[in-house]
Order: C-alpha cells, then sequence, then structure tokens
C-alpha cells in the first residue's frame, strides 16, 4: 500500500494575480491581462485573471484576439516582481516543509511531499494543504489551488482537472479514485504529459482516454511509444514511480546551454545573422562565467508566416572550447548552410551541446594558444564587468545597430520586461 502523500501547489493566474494586488484589485472581479502593449497587437497575452478567462479569453491567447465589447486592463510584465512573490511564497512552503521535500516546477508551480509531515502537525493532507494556502493569500494576497495525491502524477492531476472547478480549490486523487473520476475524463490532453502528438496517435488506436490505455495491448503501445509507453500505461493506471528525492538526485548525461528568440518583424538574411552573432555572444559568456566548454553546436531558423518550413543543422566541431572567435566561425559556416537567403526570418534558436568542465579543453593543431588565452582573458573580464555593473556596462559595436536586440534583452528576464 502507497502511504505517501504529496501536494501539488499552483498559484491562480499567477502573475495577473500579483498584479492585481499590486494594485488593490480583486482579480475575480476584474478584467486584467498580462502582455507588452508595445509588441502590439500580436502580443502574447502571459496571464489572465480568473474574471476574463470567465469571458472566454486565454492566458495564453493574443491581444487582438480579445473581443472588442470586453473592458480589460493591461498590465506590462514585470518578471522581476513576480520572482520576488515566487520566492515570498517559497519561503512560505519552509516554514511548514523542508527544502529536501520541495521541488519548485515552475515560478507558480511547485511539489511537496508531506507524508512525514501529517504525524508531526496532528493534521491530515487537506487541512495541512488548507493552512499553506491560507498562509500564502494572508502574506501575499495570492489565491493557490492544491492537488492532494498518492504519487506525483495524481498530486499533478488532481490539481489540473478536479482541483481547479473546486470551492475550496482542492482536489484528491489516489488510485481508486483516479479510475473513478480521470479514467474516462476527455480530452485526454487534460492528462498531465500527454500532448497533442500523443494523443493523435492514441486515437489512430481507437483510443480516446486512459481506460482506453489501460486495457489496451501493451505489446502494440511499446511498439508504436517506444519506451515511453511504460510511462503512459503506468499513467493510466494512476501509478509513478518516480518521487522527489530521485528528482533531486537526477543528473543530466549530458548538458547544453540554448538561446532563442521570436523577433517581433521580419528579418532580412543579413541582418538575422547579427541577431545569431548576439546570441552566440551571450552563450559563450555563460560557459565562460559557469567554466565550461563545448565540442557540437546547433541551428534553428523559423520564418516568417511559416511560408516554408523551419531548417536547422547541427555539427560537431573539432575543438572543445568557449571561444567565442572559434564558436561564431563554426555558426557562421552552419549558418550558410542551414539558412535559406530568400525568406524573412522570424524564429531564430542556437545551442551548445555536450557541455563540459573546462578542464577538458581542447583544441586541434591550427588553434594559436596565445590569442586563445587573451581571448579568454577578455571573456572573463566582461563577465566580472556585467556581473557587478549590469549586462549594459559593456557593449560592442554590433549591439548598436538598429537591427540589433541584444541591448533590449540585457533588461529583460525570461525574455519579458523585468
Amino acid at each position: 500500500m502507497n502511504n505517501k502523500v504529496y501536494l501539488c501547489i499552483d498559484l491562480k493566474s499567477f502573475y495577473a494575480s500579483v498584479e492585481c494586488v499590486e494594485r488593490g484589485l480583486d482579480p475575480f472581479k476584474i478584467n486584467l491581462v498580462v502582455a507588452d502593449p508595445t509588441r502590439g497587437g500580436g502580443a502574447i497575452t502571459l496571464a489572465a485573471t480568473p474574471a476574463i478567462k470567465q469571458l472566454g479569453v486565454p492566458s495564453r491567447g493574443r491581444i487582438y484576439e480579445i473581443p472588442k465589447d470586453i473592458e480589460y486592463i493591461t498590465a506590462t510584465p514585470r518578471m522581476t516582481l513576480y520572482m520576488k512573490y515566487s520566492a515570498k511564497i517559497y519561503s512560505i512552503f519552509l516554514k511548514f516543509i523542508s527544502s529536501e521535500d520541495i521541488h519548485v516546477y515552475s515560478i507558480d508551480e511547485s511539489f511537496l511531499d508531506i507524508t512525514s509531515y501529517l504525524s508531526l502537525y496532528k493534521m491530515n493532507a487537506k487541512q495541512l494543504a488548507k493552512t499553506i494556502i491560507d498562509e500564502i493569500y494572508n502574506v501575499t494576497g495570492i489565491t493557490a489551488t492544491v492537488g492532494i495525491g498518492t504519487n506525483l502524477f495524481l498530486a499533478k492531476v488532481a490539481l489540473d482537472i478536479t482541483a481547479k472547478h473546486a470551492k475550496d480549490f482542492m482536489g484528491y486523487l489516489d488510485e481508486d479514485l483516479f479510475k473513478q473520476l480521470i479514467w474516462h475524463h476527455t480530452p485526454i490532453t487534460d492528462v498531465w504529459m500527454i500532448g497533442p502528438g500523443t494523443a493523435n496517435r492514441l486515437a489512430s488506436l481507437g483510443i480516446k482516454d486512459l481506460y482506453g490505455v489501460a486495457h489496451y495491448d501493451e505489446k502494440i503501445l511499446y511498439k508504436i511509444f517506444g519506451v515511453n509507453a511504460e510511462y503512459l500505461i503506468d499513467h493510466a493506471w494512476g501509478k509513478e514511480q518516480t518521487e522527489i528525492s530521485d528528482i533531486k538526485a537526477y543528473k543530466p548525461s549530458s548538458n547544453s546551454i540554448s538561446n532563442s528568440q521570436i523577433l517581433f518583424e521580419d528579418y532580412s538574411y543579413k541582418d538575422a545573422y547579427l541577431i545569431m552573432k548576439e546570441m552566440v555572444e551571450t552563450n559563450v559568456l555563460q560557459l565562460t562565467e559557469k567554466h565550461l566548454v563545448t565540442s557540437h553546436i546547433a541551428l534553428y531558423i523559423g520564418y516568417s508566416k511559416n511560408i516554408i518550413k523551419p531548417t536547422r543543422g547541427s555539427r560537431k566541431i573539432t575543438n572543445t572550447t568557449n571561444s567565442y572567435r572559434i564558436l561564431l566561425e563554426e555558426f557562421k559556416l552552419l549558418y550558410k548552410k542551414v539558412v535559406n537567403p530568400n525568406y524573412p526570418i522570424r524564429q531564430i534558436a542556437i545551442s551548445f551541446g555536450n557541455v563540459i568542465d573546462e578542464i577538458y579543453e581542447q583544441y586541434d593543431l591550427f588553434a594559436d594558444y596565445n590569442d586563445i588565452e587573451k581571448e579568454k582573458s577578455v571573456q572573463k573580464a566582461l563577465v566580472d564587468i556585467r556581473s557587478k555593473y549590469g549586462k549594459n556596462a559593456v557593449l560592442k559595436g554590433m549591439n548598436f545597430y538598429d537591427k540589433a536586440t541584444q541591448r533590449k534583452r540585457n533588461g529583460l528576464v525570461g525574455g519579458h520586461n523585468a
């Protein structure tokens, strides 16, 4: 018998709720969306209050999609403020639960293993959950919802499917209740970790819900989904082997550093190359700061209005390095190979793969070690200056071109206004 008890706590309409708290407004009564109006009608609404959601406005829509007859407030994103609220709420968790038993899943969602705390506080799971979310509201003014489950998966599903529609904002699932309440729930994409692609493949088998998964021929599921069939089948029965301790102990076998941008106007082949150069420098300085090197690069290009399919490419390089000069030259070659120069560009993503400690730095016979050492000294100096005085304390000439974006992005948090 599983004696574990988990909470999955979500901060309801978090960004929008913070903006309402800051204005002394009630998010359940006020129509407010969080979006950057300077980005035009196509700007994404990062969050929407429960009040405006009731009118059919989603959290992740676009400004121009909001019906003209709805009056609402537009709040410009303030990511630093949201991070402060999130940190304050994490400190509330620590009043009740040890950090070892907390897994922060995102800025507005966390898992808590409360198994050993129920006897300590002489409470049942719902009582302890209510105590924590009441404290969150009393301290910050933010309403939280909570899923309670006998494993991490059930806690998350209880949050996503049952808690958000409950009057007390709480839901509970064990394996038996899961079969009663969730087995026949549709759409199946409401269930954590089942995306449209998985749902479409299941639909091709005539499966529309988790009951169908649970009772389907496992051999066929393994043939179609490979090793992922194990997780799919376990979840169909409400089972989950992973615990918070496993998540905290996990170390990825390989690391990467990535960077992506969605551009807010069409960029030519030449102007997009400037953006890529800025992005390469940003990633290089991350490598330098963390004392890491890379031997693999990748590039992704998305085109305006999806007029042609995105193009992408990757390559293993002969040097294991964090040299901007060497890595930029490699990206220049990849850019020429990957990018179609005849179409306007709207999205760029780059990645450094096989990232390892700089003690494994290695160069080919053509590398100039003296130049590399000089460049590394400059890069370390840039990291130190920017760490002390801000990312815009030292800029390059390319950062001042009209189409450059790095100066503005240096003032953003997570791609949004700080």
